[in-house]
């Protein structure tokens, strides 16, 4: 379905846009992120904007943000035309933006990245850490965290990270607040803690945008959704009485795929054993953040990990992988091989491979070409005589590239300018290009689009069939259950329960993810 002309309705709402961009046009090297887009902003209001990866989303909040000049269109603030040359002439102006990728200082603490670069100063010009730890903890209690100020930021969760971006940006008094696929990393409640925030600026009289992929939120939160195209402005509705198939095929242009329903097969031969694997903490604590699990991925056999945040799912991928030997124990076969795993290197060769839940951090050089990256994990194979067959490393990837629609407009394209959809596809191919026996997926579908996830639950089924054996994590109850062909649940870094394909659902699983001291892990 083509819409046939991409313009709001007349009066969404009575009060004028606080801020609002027209005809923006944005072009990269090889690439046009915007082609005519345009959003308005309504104090006390929260807009959606939505549309696939790389449909131009977060381009335009970059604008908005200064992070980027916009090549034609403008900009405009209480009706008047605005240039944001940089983030801080944006800030100044009261607009604040909250990136889906972390932006804090590891090595600093709390106290000091909420403040940085507007720190108190007491009458000498030095910096009032007193004044600023009290700030700080103000902030913190208003975001429902429980933590010291002084506490380092690297040493927190990549959730409570989070939840600290979204304190600075409410501590800067913004009249407009763009949120960047906040809840990515967030539990349940601290979801719910953000929404409650949301609502309170609201109330207050805040704009807010809000980029997701997560339809469900947006029941609570959403009042206006804006859709983008291919870089382009689909059109702005009240989200009050807009369907989910509506919403979609505005998004996508077409009807929704039918995700690809897991078969209920019996087990195939085991690929995969585990058994009692166990990963303890750095620390001098006997606490476990993986306490003696066991289980088995077959030959052709998608098995989903579903769990709440911290409760040891990326620990486990992680252990086996052998990110962290020192600290694991336990036993792995591969094939009925015993195999010892004591660094990520000795996984490859075993035939096992990762696609990290961090793809930034973890599993791309964004520097990198596509080449360079989908080749990187298997070079050995395209060496000669010390040289690389630079040809071989392209056909490669282009195979990659035609099957997982990677949209790049080539393959010298470095990674840092594509979508993170498509990012997500480099990460995915740099895996499948070493030939694993047992691919290890930690949320493949994080931060993607609806249809570019549809996308990827065919492929894992598509690499199923082909006879590989799949554990993938997921923290979407309903993904889970709809991809995978067995689900293992984990709680505090136990396997709690597993479930056969349609023997459980959402409620099933969310109870077997939830603490229970008198529940024993199963064998």
């Amino acid at each position: 379905m083509t819409d046939a002309s991409p313009t709001p309705p007349p009066a969404v709402v009575s009060s004028a846009p606080l801020l609002e961009a027209r005809g923006i046009v944005k072009t990269f090297p090889g690439v046009r992120a915007l082609d005519g887009a345009g959003i308005q902003l309504r104090p006390g209001r929260l807009n959606a904007l939505m549309g696939e990866n790389g449909a131009g989303k977060s381009t335009l909040m970059n604008i908005l943000a200064g992070v980027f000049a916009p090549d034609e269109g403008e900009v405009l603030l209480d009706g008047a035309a605005v240039q944001f040359r940089t983030p801080l002439e944006s800030q100044q102006a009261g607009i604040a933006i909250i990136h889906q990728e972390l932006n804090l200082a590891d090595n600093l603490s709390v106290a000091e990245n909420l403040f940085l670069g507007r720190e108190p100063r007491g009458t000498l010009g030095l910096v009032d850490r007193g004044r600023m730890r009290r700030e700080a903890g103000a902030i913190l209690e208003r975001v429902g965290l429980r933590i010291e100020p002084n506490q380092k930021v690297g040493e927190l969760s990549v959730a409570t990270q989070q939840v600290i971006e979204i304190g600075k940006a409410l501590s800067q008094r913004s009249r407009v607040l763009i949120l960047d696929e906040p809840t990515s990393a967030l539990t349940a409640q601290e979801t719910e803690t953000l929404f409650r925030l949301i609502g309170q600026l609201k109330a207050e009289g805040v704009a807010l945008a809000y980029i997701t992929h997560r339809f469900d939120e947006l029941d609570e939160i959403a009042d206006d959704v804006t859709v983008f195209r291919d870089g382009s402005f689909v059109c702005e509705r009240p989200f009050a009485g807009l369907s989910r198939p509506e919403l979609i095929r505005h998004m996508i242009g077409r009807d929704a795929p039918v995700s690809p329903a897991a078969t209920a097969t019996q087990r195939r031969e085991t690929v995969l054993s585990v058994r009692n694997l166990t990963l303890r903490r750095a620390s001098k604590d006997s606490a476990r953040r993986v306490d003696r699990c066991s289980f088995v991925v077959g030959r052709g056999e998608v098995v989903g990990l579903f769990g709440l945040m911290g409760a040891g799912r990326t620990e486990l991928l992680e252990a086996i992988f052998g990110v962290h030997p020192q600290h694991t124990s336990g036993l792995i076969a591969i094939d009925g091989v015993e195999v010892a795993i004591r660094s990520p290197l000795d996984a490859y060769r075993a035939g096992l491979a990762l696609t990290p839940e961090d793809r930034k951090g973890a599993g791309l050089i964004l520097g990198g070409d596509v080449t360079e990256n989908v080749t990187l994990a298997c070079l050995d194979r395209f060496c000669r005589f010390g040289l690389i067959d630079e040809p071989a490393r392209r056909r490669l990837t282009q195979s990659f590239a035609d099957r997982l629609r990677l949209r790049t407009p080539s393959l010298r394209q470095p990674v840092r300018l594509l979508s993170g959809g498509n990012q997500q596809k480099v990460v995915l191919a740099k895996q499948l290009a070493t030939q694993p026996k047992v691919l290890l997926l930690d949320e493949p579908t994080r931060g993607i689009d609806v249809g570019a996830k549809h996308e990827v639950y065919q492929l894992i089924r598509e690499l199923a069939d082909d006879g590989l054996a799949v554990l993938v994590v997921s923290s979407e109850a309903p993904e889970v259950l709809a991809m995978a062909d067995r689900v293992l649940v984990m709680c505090e870094g136990r396997l709690t329960a597993e479930f056969a394909r349609g023997a459980a659902d959402e409620q099933q699983l969310l109870t077997a993810a939830f603490p229970d001291t008198s529940r024993r892990r199963i064998a």
